[in-house]
């Protein structure tokens, strides 16, 4: 789903207008320690680390687990909580014109089943990169801000 009933709501009334929202971003790490990451369909600024808004009356553990298995269809094992991170890298403007800045809880997370496809709804494409190769991946500003600040992308 690409935005909640909530979030419709609340656009009418207020258009592309900035808001605050909380979100989850989920590094999801493979056995060989490689980091998954997204390109977003409809618009093409650089691979991503999944992720979404938490849900009215959902906790962002919850929102981890479930924007997981909508976006790229796997079960993750229990997300451990990295870090909390909001701020000027984290205001995103949609190609509609709709602008947010997030508060993310980054969440880490393995994969207990499935094997990630992209839903093609959300998500056109994923990608496994190892870390050191991190650096030359075209990131959007983002992902790049928040594998960063977790430590998961070298200076």
């Amino acid at each position: 789903m690409a935005i909640s009933s909530h979030l419709a709501r609340l656009r009418a009334m207020i258009g592309n207008e900035l808001i605050q929202m909380p979100s989850v971003s989920v590094i999801v790490v493979d056995d060989h320690a490689r980091l998954l990451l997204v390109r977003h369909a409809g618009h093409r600024d650089g691979w991503a680390v999944p992720g979404g808004a938490v849900e009215i009356g959902e906790s962002p553990a919850q929102a981890a687990v479930r924007e997981i298995r909508e976006e790229v269809g796997v079960q993750i094992s229990k997300p451990r909580l990295l870090d909390v991170l909001g701020g000027a890298d984290y205001e995103v403007t949609y190609p509609n014109g709709d602008r947010v800045a997030y508060v993310t809880a980054v969440y880490q997370a393995g994969v207990v089943e499935g094997t990630p496809v992209p839903d093609h709804e959300e998500i056109s494409e994923l990608g496994w990169f190892s870390p050191p190769h991190l650096p030359g991946v075209d990131l959007n500003r983002f992902s790049r801000a928040l594998l960063l600040a977790t430590g998961h992308l070298a200076t």
